[in-house]
């Protein structure tokens, strides 16, 4: 009897369509190629001094050559606490954090502590590509509620309303939004909260882009807003998009002391503790000052207005401000079913591969996002290849 090498839930993930993007475009960079990659969401700038000299100071430290406490170094999670206080105005215990390898492992662990076979978990689409895949390995049901560039891709209660069943345990919320950079005003918030509480569900809330906000866009933490919220909200954090730290891997969780014990024991058999010495970098960068945050926002400020000044000037595009994050996300319906260069475009994900094949510029469809029509470009790149990078994609559709 014949059985197979890889098990259901396994083979049924999908590769990380942005990582897949972003390592097309380095291969072809590699072998010389001049194309520009608006694919991973990852800033151009260095980890500033200070935090690369806090890891270096760490790894000379022999007491950072051991395992340490499962969920985090004690500095890390008071310094995580403070930071929490400062920039959300929310006041936890530092019991309350578990520092993860990364944002994504903190969604996992999330998931996995929270659902059971069979548990709903409203998604706002687009999504990050990471988010149905960790609710499907926790054997959740991921519930779609679709948005599009006319409401700025925010959602209603409405809209959450009619996707709620008896089934729904969790609201995953995201403001600011990756893919879109959609920010959901406060008032907003709020009502999307009283509406979780009044039906008793879960929040995760993932404020990893807290800090890039624009304009008159303002962060808000669900939990300030709703305190009724604080016994069954977990919010996603980490130090990868506001200090330029996407390769240390440094994130966390914040919630209830119950889900925080159980996710700290899943951790412990999964990684054990996170890397000593990129726990050390991002206690520097949590217990520092913002003003390297507050240079690179400005850089990201001028490159999104760039990009999207741009980006509506070719034909068949349409890509809202965003308010937030480093992204923007023009529709490109008007380009579906038409001809380039002998090759039908019948998707996004077509538009996508000839873009990448005829000019050398490489973006994310909308497909990964759970919502054909639509491209990603980060603008998290240099103002010179967001010139370069969009003028070719207009030169091919022009």
């Amino acid at each position: 009897m014949s059985k197979n090498r890889i098990s259901a839930r396994i083979a049924a993930i999908s590769e990380s369509a942005t990582l897949a993007v972003d390592a097309k475009a380095k291969a072809l960079k590699a072998q010389g190629r001049p194309v520009i990659g608006f694919g991973a969401g990852e800033p151009d700038f260095a980890t500033p001094d200070l935090i690369v000299e806090a890891a270096i100071a760490a790894a000379s430290n022999p007491a950072m050559h051991r395992y340490s406490p499962t969920n985090g170094l004690p500095a890390l999670r008071e310094a995580i606490a403070a930071k929490t206080l400062r920039d959300s105005n929310l006041k936890i215990d530092p019991a309350q954090v578990l520092v993860t390898n990364g944002g994504k492992q903190a969604l996992y662990n999330t998931f996995a502590t929270l659902l059971d076979p069979g548990d709903e978990v409203i998604v706002i689409a687009p999504y990050w590509t990471t988010y149905p895949e960790a609710i499907a390995l926790a054997g959740g049901k991921t519930v779609v509620v679709l948005t599009d560039e006319t409401s700025g891709y925010r959602a209603t209660v409405t809209q959450l309303q009619a996707a709620l069943t008896p089934k729904t345990k969790i609201l995953l919320m995201v403001s600011p939004s990756n893919p879109t950079g959609a920010v959901y005003a406060p008032a907003q918030l709020k009502e999307i909260g009283d509406w979780a509480v009044k039906n008793d569900l879960w929040v995760v809330t993932d404020e990893i882009y807290e800090h890039l906000v624009y304009g008159d866009a303002e962060f808000a933490s669900m939990p300030v807003l709703n305190p009724e919220l604080a016994d069954k909200c977990v919010i996603i954090n980490g130090v990868a998009k506001t200090y330029a730290m996407t390769g240390w891997r440094v994130g966390w969780m914040i919630g209830p002391l119950d889900v925080i014990k159980a996710a700290t024991n899943l951790q412990s058999h999964a990684t054990s503790n996170v890397n000593n010495i990129a726990q050390a970098a991002a206690l520097a960068a949590v217990a520092g000052d913002l003003n390297a945050v507050a240079e690179m926002k400005a850089a990201f400020d001028r490159r999104r207005k760039l990009i999207v000044d741009e980006l509506n000037k070719v034909n068949g595009f349409n890509c809202p401000m965003p308010e937030g994050a480093f992204y923007a996300y023009p529709s490109v319906k008007g380009v579906i079913g038409k001809t380039i260069n002998g090759k039908l475009i019948s998707s996004s994900a077509d538009l996508a591969a000839v873009i990448l094949d005829e000019v050398e510029v490489a973006v994310v469809p909308g497909e990964a996002f759970g919502t054909p029509g639509y491209l990603r470009l980060s603008y998290a790149l240099g103002d010179a290849d967001i010139a370069e990078g969009v003028m070719r994609i207009q030169k091919l559709l022009n």
